[in-house]
């Protein structure tokens, strides 16, 4: 099998590159939009999905010329991602984006040089396994983001640049198939295709995706989908026949299992939102055993995405296409990509982009009951490859895939060990210092990432509870990265994500460096976005504080219907500290029914709304705020501004005292 190196790794590469380009590209155009909250010329990027029909005029007649082309547009649009502000990010991602589809199309009549067999089924089902590995291990690396897409290991991204080239000159590129007939059923194989990419990229590329659906093991997630992707490479090297046990029948029960199982684990996350004004809270707790059943069925099934990917590419091999017949299911193949990814996106921002977004409201799941049902339509209607096709592969496994294969697993798991919590004596304490933060997905009021200068900030305050708001950022909108893990691990901080991304609010996290106690979500009446506030306590010399981390918004008979629950929840509470972005200010209904029942800290020191140093937060902007039991005492509450602040809020925070000041 040591002549399978070059292509099996080539095809790995530039799934990969996919899966960041695509992610990238959809993560520029949303922050962008982020700004003013609807959509714009700019979604337009989208149409970088189509480049591989503008390009197919040219891979019969040049198919070597135009594979070195993409080639190069692909090397030099991802190499530069980490580095360039968002809306260059844009260009250079949708240009990575459209190469890497056109280089994969190229890619199907390649093989390696002294061949004598296509196996276009088996390498690139092999690939996607290897690309799924080396995303996670990624993510892995950077404690939830994607290390080879910040600017400190933006290196990776050339290197696996440079080495994809060196593939490329290993392969017979536009090699002609040695099928005899035409087969039918190439366009929706072309679209199962698709399908199977998207799903990869959606969510198993990333499974902390998966994990932030459930509250879910992140460590056994990680390493579940790790190995069965490792193990499937290593499947298609040793045993490719196997593939020929599983009949049609099987593989549709296979995908149908699947499909039940991924649409339950979903569902059985999702919320009963409160539809009225008077109808009673939701509290949501810890997951509980039913609720982890779909998704350990899931995880056990989700092998069968290769599987699929195999069937389609095989089909397509058969099929021996001209360009030309390429392009329907290219076409639908884009289409289908671009509606999921919209459908996706409207189950987060139902109450911004009317009326077209409203009917998403609470139907995450529809997404993934879309891609895995029409997966399995396809796939039911696709014939499997014609017996004796892969004669002669497998065997013994070539000791470099296991090196390599082993040092990707190794690399995934050592991060995913215990990570060594900030140690802090909880029995002698008189004070805490406490802060409210909007990070706006780690990005600041100018629309650039700044996950790395809103982490400085906090080391420098190194808050004893920290309060994040929109943090829900572990979804394609924000290319799945998960900042709240990133700034748990990095300051050694206990964290709690508070409401799952499937309920599609705008997230509230708790970060402490005290151990979290009984975590819950409360989900309130709301008309523009869910309202989910996260709830959790901590023991600390022997006294229980309640933290209520909230960012409520819409309407003013929602703002006071969750006003009214957070008074209800928390009136038995010795010690509360309620804080966030409450989008309120003083002169609102909700705002002084707070302010009646709990102290104000900056207020509470300033009443004149100016600090002593002259931070005028007397105007309109003041929407973050502490709100804390009278029980308790406040000294040296702060305001930073932006941009100093590194977001397009007003980042927060005092000391809070008990016995003497």
């Amino acid at each position: 099998m040591k002549k399978t190196f070059p292509i099996i790794i080539a095809f790995a590469i530039i799934f990969l590159f996919f899966i960041q380009a695509a992610g990238t590209l959809v993560e520029s155009i949303y922050i962008l939009d982020l700004m003013n909250t609807n959509l714009d010329a700019k979604v337009l990027g989208v149409l970088f999905f189509f480049t591989p029909i503008l390009l197919i005029p040219f891979y019969k007649r040049f198919p070597r010329q135009l594979a070195w082309i993409t080639f190069a547009v692909l090397l030099l649009s991802r190499g530069m991602l980490p580095y360039l502000n968002t809306a260059n990010r844009v260009l250079a991602s949708g240009f990575g984006t459209g190469a890497a589809l056109s280089l994969f199309f190229l890619l199907l009549t390649a093989k390696p040089r002294g061949e004598t067999h296509f196996q276009t089924g088996l390498w690139g089902s092999a690939g996607l396994g290897l690309a799924v590995s080396l995303s996670i291990l990624l993510r892995t690396l950077d404690y939830g983001l994607d290390y080879s897409l910040t600017p400190l290991g933006g290196w990776a991204g050339w290197a696996f640049g440079l080495s994809l080239g060196w593939l490329l000159a290993h392969l017979d590129l536009g090699s002609e198939s040695a099928a005899e007939k035409k087969a039918a059923g190439l366009t929706p194989a072309i679209v199962g295709l698709f399908l199977v990419l998207t799903l990869v990229w959606f969510a198993f590329s990333a499974p902390a995706v998966i994990a932030r659906w459930t509250e879910g093991n992140y460590t056994l997630i990680v390493i579940t989908i790790s190995l069965f992707a490792a193990g499937w490479v290593l499947l298609s090297l040793i045993r490719p026949q196997l593939f020929e046990l599983v009949g049609p029948r099987l593989l549709l029960v296979w995908n149908l299992a699947f499909t039940l199982c991924l649409t339950g684990t979903i569902l059985a996350h999702g919320v009963p939102f409160p539809p009225t004004t008077d109808s009673a809270a939701v509290v949501v707790g810890a997951p509980v055993l039913w609720q982890a059943l779909p998704l350990l069925f899931m995880l056990l099934l989700f092998p069968v995405i290769f599987l699929d990917m195999r069937l389609f590419l095989n089909q397509i091999q058969q099929a021996a296409p001209a360009p030309s017949d390429l392009l329907p299911g290219i076409l639908l193949g884009s289409v289908a990509l671009i509606l999921l990814i919209f459908t996706h996106i409207f189950t987060n921002v139902w109450g911004y982009v009317k009326p077209i977004s409203l009917p998403f409201r609470g139907k995450f799941w529809l997404t993934y009951l879309s891609l895995t049902g029409i997966i399995t339509l396809l796939t039911w209607g696709v014939k499997k490859v014609q017996p004796g096709s892969e004669k002669g592969s497998g065997g013994k496994l070539h000791w470099a895939w296991g090196i390599l294969l082993g040092v990707i697993f190794l690399g995934t798991l050592v991060p995913l060990l215990p990570a060594k919590h900030i140690q802090i004596d909880a029995t002698d304490r008189s004070s805490l210092v406490v802060m409210t933060f909007n990070i706006q997905e780690a990005n600041d009021g100018y629309a650039e990432k700044s996950f790395d200068r809103q982490l400085p900030l906090i080391r420098s305050v190194s808050p004893d509870i920290l309060s994040l708001q929109e943090t829900d950022s572990t979804r394609i909108s924000l290319n799945n990265n998960d900042y709240v893990r990133y700034y748990a691990e990095k300051l050694g901080y206990y964290s709690y994500y508070g409401p799952t991304t499937v309920t599609g609010t705008y997230g509230t996290s708790i970060l402490s460096k005290y151990p979290l106690l009984n975590t819950r979500t409360v989900f309130t009446y709301s008309d523009k976005d869910e309202i989910g506030t996260a709830e959790a306590e901590i023991e600390v010399s022997g006294r229980r504080f309640t933290i209520y981390d909230v960012h409520p918004d819409g309407s003013d008979t929602a703002m006071l219907v969750f006003a009214k629950a957070l008074l209800e929840r928390s009136k038995d509470k010795p010690y509360v500290i309620a804080l966030g972005d409450y989008n309120l200010r003083d002169y609102e209904e909700a705002y002084q029914l707070i302010n009646s029942v709990y102290t104000n800290a900056w207020t509470s020191v300033y009443p004149s709304k100016i600090s002593a140093d002259g931070v005028d937060m007397s105007g309109e902007n003041r929407i973050d705020h502490i709100f804390i039991s009278h029980t308790l005492g406040v000294r040296n509450p702060v305001y930073v501004l932006p941009p100093a602040s590194a977001t397009d809020h007003a980042v927060h925070w005092t000391e809070i005292y008990w016995g003497n000041p």
